[in-house]
């Protein structure tokens, strides 16, 4: 159990928004910056990259078979066509901040799709958490963010955890079946020298997974906030964890090599690479969008 291995030394430069599709038995991520979409499919190892026109935060699959949806800087919400993953826009939700982009997202049970924004410069709290319906409306939800990260959900639907990470700071809030949120609290906040929190997701068991940015690690945290394992891994700037493979029982890790210097990338040979470990533990299907 908690074998690391890189699938994938890609070298990315911010690894993210690692997605697994059980109807294509691979695994779709992101390294924000190139900017590209890559898929990888442990089957046969087979590796696939697409790149995008500009930044691109996250992808979540339609419930309709019919492609993707993602989150870019400029365009906002937008399908992605199969095949070619060209981009068709669905809105931009903040015209009025183009200097911020989507981080990260995740869809829920009903078919809605929760992202968060931040600022490209990491200064202003111009952050939001949004939701996106599957009648393709937006509501913002949540504001006063740097940087958002790692949306997840219970395996009853009934809590949303959500990143502050500049502030190291994990919330929960309760969801209503109408997709309302109340009763914004802490849920952990990481201790100084552990990193930042980053992107996260939960077990069948209802413990919460998160990435460390900067803390070589990936914690794995009960529903009442206690640590209950750490793993160490290869590279510092850990970005996001993601249950997969026919039987939810792999756990991916993305990675990221940005801002490391000469000496830290000789070190860390791996960094911005794919990973995969066994976690022990079963997760739960990635949501659908229902658009």
């Amino acid at each position: 159990m908690s074998d690391v291995q890189c699938l994938w030394q890609a070298g990315a430069t911010l690894g993210e928004g690692p997605l697994w599709s059980p109807r294509e038995a691979a695994l779709y991520w992101v390294d924000i910056k190139a900017p590209a979409l890559h898929r990888y499919r442990p089957e046969d190892g087979d590796k696939t990259s697409w790149i995008m026109p500009e930044p691109i935060g996250w992808v979540i699959e339609r419930a309709n078979g019919e492609g993707l949806v993602a989150g870019f800087k400029d365009r906002g919400f937008a399908f992605l066509t199969p095949g070619t993953m060209m981009p068709e826009v669905i809105g931009q939700p903040e015209p009025d901040y183009p200097d911020n982009r989507f981080n990260d997202a995740k869809a829920d049970a009903e078919g809605r799709i929760w992202a968060g924004t931040m600022d490209c410069n990491e200064r202003e709290a111009h952050g939001s958490l949004y939701r996106l319906d599957p009648d393709l409306d937006w509501h913002r939800v949540d504001k006063g963010y740097v940087v958002t990260n790692g949306p997840a959900f219970s395996p009853d639907g009934a809590t949303l955890y959500h990143t502050d990470t500049f502030e190291g700071t994990i919330y929960a809030f309760d969801v209503s079946k109408g997709g309302k949120l109340k009763n914004k609290r802490v849920f952990m906040t990481i201790p100084e020298g552990d990193g930042y929190p980053d992107g996260m997701t939960c077990d069948a068991e209802g413990c919460l997974w998160v990435a460390h940015w900067g803390g070589w690690r990936i914690t794995r945290f009960t529903p009442s906030g206690q640590v209950d394992r750490v793993i160490e891994m290869p590279v510092s700037q850990v970005t996001s964890v993601a249950f997969g493979g026919t039987g939810l029982d792999r756990l991916f890790v993305t990675s990221a090599s940005i801002g490391l210097s000469e000496k830290e990338l000789e070190e860390q040979p791996l960094a911005g690479g794919l990973f995969e470990l066994d976690p022990g533990v079963t997760g739960l299907p990635a949501g659908q969008f229902g658009g």
